[in-house]
């Protein structure tokens, strides 16, 4: 019996360039390129917040170090940190002051072609350098600042950098998504809270319909996130604190706790909005500086009554709280974190609200812990919800700030009570103000943007580029 002669070898060759064929189609050819800027873009995302991060907590330590041995230096050098800090920004970038997050939302707006030349205003690697040099100045000399805003506008701005730097040629994704995209990284990074970047750019930066974006946000805050595990490891950035996740007649507790939180993180928005107004009273540089030398030394008297835990991030006071709640923290210390985080942010340099929120929303809920006499095994679970419901009752994110503290604890029982006091903190804070505090510095940064004079661009706009990557 003979059979038909078959080339196993030539037959599974011609399947393979068939099937290879069936499925690198242009369209897919072209996705893979539209990708791949992006894909790149997130890992420098990832070793920048990885960077910036390490830089951030060595000028924390450091200020914590020098204001144990000698405390008088505060008088010093805090206020040399923060004129060192208003000047870096006033001479070579004055959109890097502040958080970073009200400029990417200014320049997502601005990202069209009538408009997209003046974003580099708001988000060019010169901004992004700046950022970094004022806010560890600031931070070294004991200024109550963050880096995650911060590390949103670096991102935003790498992205946009990388996104200008394609060939004429190659295909493209929006300046618009390049942007939305590079804050979810920067989050996700910052945080290591992928989940957190994806809600923060749904609920904060865009109300773009999420198909517009959803591939190009997924992969940047996959692969960014991925990028700082890999140095940092798979790291909480509060650990595992223990937690009672209680429901029936406690939920009051927690829907108390969270209006109260929620009020007063409102109230701290509207006081750095009067100060920001306050300030523009000052119109020479000389008024100005004098303006930056006064919240310095008002600092520095803060940073010498309170000490070490009056300065920096908050983080190793949330750590206290959660972990050890060894009933040491002082009636005071709220206040002057507050009063800290102000005159901090109303300096006119570089640094973020988002961490130094979330260490005043866990020092007011464990104050009101002890007020109520809470037992000890219920404060962690409220410390959580205070933490929620201060963030909110500022950025006006409720979902985020849920999802934030979800993601950096590692406490899926208490989902359910975080969501709940996130609602009702942006509730009882609508009430103070019906806007964000970023969305009225938005507005502010739009208008100083379209004060400036842009030049020309160097060669020809590109032509049309596509809108999104979603199928």
């Amino acid at each position: 019996m003979t059979f038909f002669p078959f080339n196993y070898e030539r037959a599974l060759a011609w399947l393979d360039q068939r099937l290879l064929r069936r499925l690198y189609t242009d369209r897919v050819r072209r996705l893979l390129l539209q990708s791949f800027p992006f894909w790149f873009a997130s890992i420098v995302t990832g070793f920048v917040a990885v960077g910036y991060e390490r830089v951030f907590v060595w000028a924390e330590q450091t200020s914590f170090a020098w204001l144990r041995r000698e405390p008088l230096l505060a008088f010093g050098l805090t206020p040399l940190a923060f004129l060192v800090a208003w000047a870096v920004v006033q001479r070579w970038a004055p959109a890097a002051r502040g958080s970073g997050i009200p400029q990417v939302m200014a320049g997502i707006e601005l990202s069209n072609p009538a408009h997209h030349q003046r974003t580099g205003y708001l988000l060019s690697l010169r901004v992004a350098v700046v950022k970094v040099i004022s806010s560890v100045a600031l931070l070294l000399g004991g200024g109550v600042i963050g880096r995650e805003g911060p590390t949103i506008q670096i991102s935003a701005a790498i992205f946009r950098a990388i996104n200008r730097l394609q060939p004429a040629g190659w295909p493209q994704l929006s300046r618009q998504i390049a942007l939305v995209t590079g804050g979810a990284a920067g989050l996700a990074a910052a945080f290591n809270t992928p989940l957190g970047g994806i809600v923060f750019v749904v609920e904060e930066l865009t109300q773009m319909h999420m198909a517009r974006f959803r591939m190009a946000v997924f992969s940047a805050v996959i692969i960014a996130g991925l990028t700082a595990q890999a140095i940092l490891g798979p790291y909480l950035y509060l650990g595992f604190p223990k937690v009672t996740a209680h429901a029936g007649w406690f939920l009051a507790t927690v829907g108390l706790v969270a209006l109260l939180c929620g009020l007063a993180g409102a109230l701290f928005a509207k006081a750095l909005l009067w100060l920001g107004r306050y300030r523009q009273r000052f119109a020479t540089r000389a008024a100005q500086a004098g303006w930056v030398l006064a919240c310095g030394l008002l600092m520095a008297g803060l940073a010498y009554a309170v000490g070490q835990e009056g300065v920096g991030t908050g983080k190793p006071i949330i750590n206290r709280l959660l972990f050890q709640n060894d009933g040491q923290t002082p009636w005071y210390l709220f206040p002057a974190r507050f009063a800290g985080m102000a005159l901090s942010y109303s300096s006119g340099a570089a640094g973020g609200i988002f961490a130094t929120s979330l260490s005043a929303g866990a020092i007011l809920g464990d104050g009101l812990c002890r007020l109520g006499r809470v037992p000890a095994e219920d404060r962690n679970l409220l410390i959580l919800v205070s933490m929620v419901s201060f963030l909110t009752g500022v950025v006006r994110s409720p979902f985020t700030a849920a999802i934030l503290v979800l993601e950096m604890t590692d406490r899926h029982s208490a989902i359910f009570q975080l969501l709940l006091s996130g609602m009702m903190a942006q509730a009882v804070a609508s009430l103070v103000d019906s806007h964000s505090f970023y969305d009225h510095l938005k507005h502010g940064f739009l208008r100083e943007t379209m004060a400036q004079t842009v030049e020309p661009p160097a060669r020809e706009p590109r032509t049309a580029q596509p809108e999104n990557l979603a199928p």
